[in-house]
């Protein structure tokens, strides 16, 4: 995945960026065992990951694969992929308003690769207080996230069907697009798994540190742009900037945005880390396959 990001840090140091649906079933009493054997639960992450996910993504609309995934995830603390909470007072007191937020902007994001295949994304974004993530989005994409540790805002939307495209009057931003308000809240752990799918959910988001925090985050599939999955960056503007004329037949004008695409931003600053959390064992999903034929 940070390899797919790359461009993205190229102007300022920064970067963001098989199976088919198997016969396989693991039967829910089968998923219970595992999580009470002593495997660590990145590895039972792994093994549910491989035999949920395609090279397309999700195989079926069926929710049982998407819960199976969100209960797993919902027990994940930092100890679990071989992280130690940071603690608030590490900020020197400046907190998430304070004076020092430009100093503190200048601590880069950092981003852990657990694993990537042409079917999903396992990784982790560390955030000092007041980082960002800009407005971005997920095409065709299903995202699983997970608050480690700390507490992070989220904003996020989803694109208005049918279309709503209108002409831009901010020079250098020739269209914008309607979306409407999906997530506004800030997410403390311990929390539940957020998800977010190609067309709902909240697939364009923007993740703001209002402590130190870490969230865990799979994709499915990864980001590939030589098959339309780039990572495209976004302004939000309010919907009274460019509402005239357009009416809006569901919910308050506040609960639309008008969304620009822009250039990776300048100031989006992350490093690559190093994972050091138990490692994955790339057999065990053949092991799993025996069982279920046995």
């Amino acid at each position: 995945m940070f390899s797919k990001f790359q461009k993205a840090t190229d102007k300022a140091m920064v970067f963001l960026q098989n199976r088919a649906l198997s016969t396989l079933y693991i039967p829910k009493q089968k998923l219970h065992m595992a999580m009470n054997t002593t495997s660590p639960k990145v590895q039972l992450l792994f093994d549910l990951c491989k035999t949920t996910f395609t090279p397309s993504g999700l195989p079926s609309a069926s929710p049982q694969p998407i819960r199976k995934l969100c209960s797993l995830l919902d027990t994940f603390g930092p100890a679990d992929i071989g992280l130690k909470e940071e603690s608030p007072d590490d900020d020197r007191g400046h907190g998430f308003f304070g004076l020092n937020r430009v100093a503190r902007w200048a601590q880069p994001i950092t981003f852990l690769d657990i694993y990537e295949c042409d079917s999903f994304t396992m990784c982790v974004f560390c955030f000092p207080t007041s980082s960002v993530i800009p407005l971005h989005d997920h095409p065709g994409m299903t995202v699983f996230s997970k608050v480690l540790y700390g507490s992070m805002h989220v904003k996020a939307y989803d694109w208005v069907e049918p279309v709503c495209i209108k002409e831009s009057r901010e020079p250098g931003y020739p269209q914008v697009r309607l979306a409407r308000l999906a997530v506004d809240k800030v997410s403390t752990a311990p929390c539940g798994t957020s998800v977010l799918y190609p067309k709902t959910g909240g697939n364009l988001h923007c993740f703001t540190a209002v402590t130190p925090c870490a969230v865990l985050d799979v994709l499915a599939p990864p980001y590939r742009e030589d098959i339309g999955r780039k990572c495209t960056y976004y302004i939000d503007y309010p919907y009274s900037t460019f509402g005239n004329g357009t009416e809006i037949s569901n919910g308050k004008e506040e609960d639309y945005a008008w969304l620009a695409e822009i250039e990776t931003p300048d100031d989006l600053y992350m490093r690559e880390g190093v994972y050091v959390g138990p490692a994955i064992q790339w057999a065990r999903i053949a092991e799993l396959d025996k069982e279920e034929l046995c």
